[in-house]
Parts: structure tokens; C-alpha cells; sequence
């Protein structure tokens, strides 16, 4: 064998080698194939985000206006006009082998049907917040996953995306101190449609936009609220809050006396942000809850921080689209499961009865 033959012999052999000690599962996963149920905004957006990543694909639809909306989805993702479905016949996927999951974009008061109907259809469930419009729902919601055997998971997308992680670590790492309270809120007039009609809704601007700052604040504090205070109001006189209110701000106390105030609006225009406040520092993020922009500041015990992201839309809803899609091949459990969501409406529906307000 000549110098050369034995080169290349050799480089075959340590080839052969390393492929032969891969575990057999380091072959590439096949991708958790999604139907979005409803084709608003939302919707388009998470499509957009599966396109990005290797792990998720479009492969079903599901609308109650097929002949406006779905075509535009077929052509860009190759789904089969016989894989769209409407809200009548949605309980067929359960006959379609090309559906991993669900991926619920509709009204508030509908996710608690579409995802327990997915359950029993067998389909693993990524639900839009607020998981549901009652606590009731919620609980709902969780049991018809557990009683199926399929993953729930609540689009928490800020629990996903890298620069709000790193925020938080540095929150709970000591280099602020000791957190002692925090203030936050999401503001907005330009909200319309659905979202003010309470029977679709299930509440105003505190379950579409409040529910930013709560659930930041709870993931960031780690505790769970024990007692609350909170004022609804509507200055804004017409039709357009004749059933939802306008604004609410509310204050929490947590077990270990860290405070916290937050706020919402559909009536004026305001920041979305959240500083967080501790003995030896603290951090401001503003904007916080948008879909991109993310920036923050602020003075720790190692001097001046800052950063701002350089994620594009739609960058949070792929990051969450893929630690779902790892959880369903891998059978783990989601990082926002449906007792996060849950958490969340308890605290919900604990502000609208400190403001005296209607529940849904």
C-alpha cells in the first residue's frame, strides 16, 4: 500500500469510527407539523416563524373563511386544499397523520373549545395567551391534555427569546441586590375588533395587553402574588368600551414583600416597560412586550448595562415554536405549560374582583 492508499485508509477508517459511535438518535428529527386554528394576524406571523426553523412545518389549516384566507397559506406552505378544515369538521384532524399539533390564534373565549376538542383529537396543543377567559377553562384546558396524553403549552414568547432570559438572570444573579418591586405596563389605543366585544374577549385590555407585566413579573419574582389592589376605568365615553373597560392599574404584594404596580390601556398611548427594582441597582426595559426592539438599561454592582436586541420579527415566535416542537419529540415538558397560563388568570381574575369589576 502506497503512503497515499494508507492516508486515505486511515481518514476512511477514523470516518468510519466516528459515525459508527453517533447514538442512534443523532439522526435529524423530523419536523412537529402544525394546523394553525384561525388565520388572523397572529396566526400569520406564527406561520412565518415555523417557515424559519427546520424543526416545525405547516401542514394543515384550519378557518372559518377557507375561500378568503386559505389559499394564500396553501400556495406559500404546500398545504393541501384537502387538509383545510373549518371550525364544524376541526374534530377530523384526528383522522390526519401530517398533524403533530395545534397551534391555537383564536379569540380568548375560543381556546378553551379548540384545545380541548385538539386533545381529544389526539393533537399536542400551543395555545395563545391568555390560555382562557376563567380559571375554570384554564383547569379545563389542562385536564383534557393530561387525560390525552398530549403537551400543552401557553405562547409565553417573552419566556423565549434570549435577551429577556439574560435580563432575568441578571435579575436574580444579585447584581441589582436584593429585588424589592417592580412597575411596569403596556399601553395602546390602536387595539380594535374582537378584542372589544367581552363575549369573545372575556375582559379589556388586561388580558390582551396587561398580561405582559403580570406574567414577566411572576417568571422574574418567581412567587405567586398573595394579595392585590386595582381600579378599573373608562374615560373614553361611546361604543367603543361599551363592553370592555378602558384602563386598569393594579398593585401586587408577593410572600416575601416584594411589591409590584402594573397597568393597561386601550385608550391612550403609553410605553410598554418594566423596571425592575433592587437594593444595589436596577434595570429598565423599554419597549419590553413588542414583537421586536427589545432594549434595556440600567446600573448594577459591576457599573453600567445595556443591550438591545437584534432579533427580527418574527424571532420570539420561532424560539417558541422550537422549544415546543424539542418537547413534543422528546416528550419533556414545556417551560410555559398550561399551569403557567393558569397562574396567570388566578392573578387576572383576582385584580378584576379588587377593582369590584365583572368577571367573565
Amino acid at each position: 500500500m502506497s503512503p497515499m492508499d494508507r492516508r486515505d485508509f486511515t481518514k476512511l477508517s477514523v470516518m468510519a469510527a466516528a459515525a459508527s459511535a453517533l447514538p442512534l438518535h443523532a439522526e435529524e428529527q423530523k419536523p412537529v407539523r402544525f394546523a394553525p386554528v384561525g388565520l388572523g394576524a397572529i396566526s400569520d406571523i406564527f406561520m412565518r416563524a415555523c417557515a424559519q426553523t427546520p424543526k416545525c412545518k405547516v401542514t394543515a389549516l384550519v378557518t372559518g373563511h377557507a375561500k378568503e384566507k386559505a389559499p394564500k397559506y396553501e400556495k406559500l406552505y404546500g398545504v393541501s386544499p384537502k387538509a383545510v378544515y373549518n371550525y364544524e369538521n376541526y374534530d377530523e384532524i384526528a383522522h390526519n397523520p401530517d398533524i403533530d399539533a395545534v397551534y391555537i390564534g383564536l379569540p380568548n373565549s375560543m381556546h378553551a373549545e379548540y384545545t380541548i376538542r385538539a386533545a381529544k383529537a389526539g393533537k399536542h396543543v400551543l395555545c395563545e395567551k391568555p390560555m382562557a377567559i376563567s380559571s375554570k377553562e384554564c383547569r379545563q384546558m389542562i385536564d383534557a391534555c393530561r387525560d390525552n396524553n398530549v403537551k400543552l403549552m401557553i405562547a409565553y414568547r417573552v419566556h423565549y427569546d434570549p435577551m429577556w432570559q439574560q435580563i432575568r438572570k441578571m435579575a436574580l444573579s444579585g447584581a441589582i441586590g436584593e429585588i424589592q418591586g417592580f412597575q411596569g405596563g403596556f399601553f395602546g389605543p390602536k387595539y380594535k375588533g374582537w378584542r372589544l366585544h367581552r363575549k369573545l374577549a372575556g375582559g379589556g385590555s388586561l388580558l390582551d395587553l396587561g398580561i405582559y407585566p403580570l406574567n414577566t413579573i411572576r417568571w422574574i419574582c418567581g412567587e405567586e402574588p398573595s394579595s392585590y389592589s386595582a381600579q378599573v376605568a373608562t374615560k373614553l365615553k361611546g361604543p367603543r368600551f361599551a363592553q370592555v373597560e378602558e384602563s386598569v392599574q393594579f398593585t401586587m404584594k408577593f410572600p416575601s414583600g416584594t411589591l409590584a404596580s402594573s397597568g393597561s390601556s386601550y385608550g391612550y398611548m403609553g410605553p410598554a416597560f418594566l423596571s425592575i427594582d433592587g437594593t444595589k441597582g436596577s434595570l429598565f426595559v423599554e419597549p419590553a412586550f413588542l414583537y421586536q426592539g427589545l432594549k434595556y438599561h440600567g446600573n448594577t454592582i459591576h457599573g453600567p448595562v445595556s443591550g438591545v436586541s437584534q432579533g427580527k420579527l418574527p424571532y420570539q415566535f420561532t424560539a417558541e415554536a422550537e422549544h415546543f416542537a424539542d418537547c413534543v419529540r422528546n416528550n419533556r415538558q414545556p417551560a410555559t405549560p398550561g399551569e403557567e397560563g393558569l397562574k396567570d388568570m388566578v392573578a387576572m381574575e383576582a385584580i378584576y374582583r379588587a377593582a369590584g369589576a365583572p368577571i367573565a
